[in-house]
């Protein structure tokens, strides 16, 4: 019990920091001197601390409680198809360092020996800490088990790859593997815009399309763990061969790379990237414009098929097209209010990304931390 309840007290004063021993009592029913009591072995736990005095109630002025942030790092990685993104934080998310690189992945061999380096550059940057780098999270394109193992990632070529094996002894390190949309979920209901809210679609839009479902506030994984697949919905039942085997697939009209494909077969130019694109766009480019406001439809068509099934409060599209909000947002929406239901639809907002592409490793640094934070090996007796 007494674990249980400084359990609930770290969690209070990790969430609602800046907080105090009164506000604490007040939220979780303790008795003053229980909660005094476990404030005080987190704060000799180097997990909380004391500063200054708090605003007056009536009476004399509470001391301030907060969490120590600086009592560890986590390390945060999304393994992409064409490259990886990875990042250092604190206990709270705050990014301390942040590595990119830009690489084929679908090489097995290569693609782990480039993220066990990418790892150890960032555990290099950590800060000296009472609890030093407590985990590893990595957000991967595809399905995982619980044993760490890339079960299947189409768009990486990846099947039944021991990942957690391979890397758990050259770390030493707790080591989470999560779907990459399924952390970016979490990313933005921790540190971006579904922040307080409990019924959410992220959709991931890069290579693919991915989706990470929060109902009630907890991460969806259906009846064996695998949900969220929207990218693998068919939206034309005789459209083009999709790497999981279906044809028609969401993704391969909505994601990134088909868009940059229409692109630089209507532009005629092979190597345009997303970012050329844009400044096209910038410049007032009708036919950028034309492209981005012709994706938009795209994408309508899958959120159509969210809202309605889901009926969430929010959906948030990330990913790297979430940088051409102005120029999707009025398109979508009109395509999404003409052909979804209107009940469904009645209470939801859409909205891009404010962490962009960094709501995967923001999430998979999350789940670390809250791995560090459930584990029994965390001493806080």
């Amino acid at each position: 019990m007494k674990k249980l309840n400084k359990s609930l007290v770290l969690e209070l004063i990790r969430h609602d920091s800046p907080t105090s021993r009164a506000r604490i009592a007040e939220s979780t029913g303790l008795t003053k001197a229980t909660v005094s009591t476990l404030v005080n072995e987190l704060i000799e736990a180097n997990l909380a601390y004391e500063s200054g005095a708090g605003e007056s109630r009536g009476g004399r002025k509470p001391v301030t409680l907060l969490f120590q942030e600086k009592a560890g790092y986590a390390v945060g990685i999304d393994l992409g198809t064409d490259g990886m993104t990875g990042v250092l934080t604190d206990l709270n998310g705050t990014i301390i360092s942040e590595r990119r690189v830009q690489h084929n992945n679908r090489d097995i061999e290569s693609a782990i020996e480039l993220l066990s380096r990418s790892i150890q550059e960032l555990i290099d940057c950590a800060p000296p800490s009472p609890y030093g780098v407590i985990g590893i999270g990595i957000g991967i394109p595809g399905f995982s088990d619980e044993a760490g193992n890339v079960l299947f990632a189409p768009n990486l070529g990846w099947e039944n790859v021991p990942l957690q094996a391979l890397l758990e002894p050259k770390f030493q390190l707790p080591i989470v593997i999560e779907n990459e949309a399924n952390v970016g979920a979490l990313g933005e209901s921790r540190y971006g815009l579904a922040k307080g809210v409990s019924d959410l679609v992220h959709v991931s839009i890069g290579t693919g399309v991915g989706t990470g479902i929060l109902l009630k506030g907890e991460l969806y994984r259906g009846a064996s763990g695998f949900s969220g697949e929207m990218g693998h919905i068919s939206i034309h039942p005789d459209g083009k061969p999709c790497r999981c085997g279906n044809v028609g697939c969401w993704e391969l009209y909505a994601s990134e790379s088909a868009l940059m494909d229409r692109a630089r077969t209507e532009l005629a130019e092979p190597g345009l990237q997303l970012e050329d694109l844009f400044a096209r766009a910038e410049q007032d480019d009708a036919s950028a414009i034309r492209l981005l406001e012709e994706h938009a439809r795209y994408l309508g068509i899958g959120i159509i098929n969210i809202i309605n099934s889901f009926n969430p409060e929010l959906i948030i599209l990330g990913g790297k097209l979430a940088e051409a909000e102005r120029w999707l947002t009025v398109p979508l929406e009109r395509f999404v209010k003409r052909r979804s239901l209107p009940y469904p639809r009645a209470k939801l907002a859409i909205r891009f990304s404010q962490l962009g592409d960094r709501a995967t490793v923001l999430g998979a640094a999350s789940s670390a931390i809250a791995s560090f934070f459930a584990s029994p090996k965390l001493s806080v007796e």
